[in-house]
Parts: structure tokens; C-alpha cells; sequence
């Protein structure tokens, strides 16, 4: 697999990693838009969140990373509140073809995001 995060959460790949347990792993993204901008990614691939075909494998997988997300998120510090941002296809921004949360966070917040 030529994948860019499968080589990053096999070790393949060094990065700077806060982060990780036999589901997911969490790196510094290498453009911060933020104080704190995580990236939380699954172990397994898959390309992106509309690629999620098995509803309760795929279900169980959703929760154990949100639920990383949050851990990851007391761990910085992140006390005033986070965004977590889920790119999905190229018109959504999606730039990596491997399902990864950003986790944003350590400044206020703006909306509309853009």
C-alpha cells in the first residue's frame, strides 16, 4: 500500500507522535493551524469517512476514535474547548486519502470555518 498514514502508523514513516494504542494514532500536523493541530488517524486504513462500508465495525471504530480524541485533548490541555475537523473527498479538503480527524485547539475559534 503506498499510503502515507498506513506508513506512518506502521513506524515506516517517522512522525512526531503524541499518541497511540492498538486503534489509532495521534502526530503533529506539519502545517499547524492551530497551537495544538493534532492529527488522530485510525491504524486501519481506509480512505476516507464515506469509505466506511461495515456499520458496527465501522461504528465501533468511529467511537474508539472520538473517544481517543478526547483523551488526546485532556492530555494537551485543551480546557477552553477544541474543533475537531473530518475532511472527506477532495471538495471537502481532503488532501491524504486516509480517514484522520484534526484536532484544533489552544486559541478561540472562528465561525464560519471557511
Amino acid at each position: 500500500m503506498d499510503c502515507l498514514f498506513c506508513k506512518i502508523a506502521s513506524g515506516d514513516i517517522p512522525a512526531k507522535k503524541v499518541f497511540e494504542d492498538e486503534v489509532a494514532i495521534a502526530i503533529h500536523d506539519i502545517n499547524p493551524q492551530a497551537p495544538v493541530h493534532l492529527l488522530v488517524l485510525p491504524r486501519k486504513h481506509i480512505a476516507s469517512l464515506a469509505h466506511m462500508h461495515s456499520p458496527d465495525e465501522d461504528r465501533t471504530l468511529l467511537g474508539n476514535l472520538l473517544a481517543s480524541v478526547n483523551r488526546i485533548a485532556a492530555e494537551q490541555l485543551l480546557i477552553h474547548g477544541y474543533r475537531i475537523v473530518i475532511n472527506t473527498g477532495s471538495d471537502g479538503g481532503q488532501t491524504v486519502n486516509h480517514l484522520h480527524f484534526h484536532l484544533l485547539g489552544g486559541r478561540g475559534m472562528e465561525w464560519p470555518p471557511g
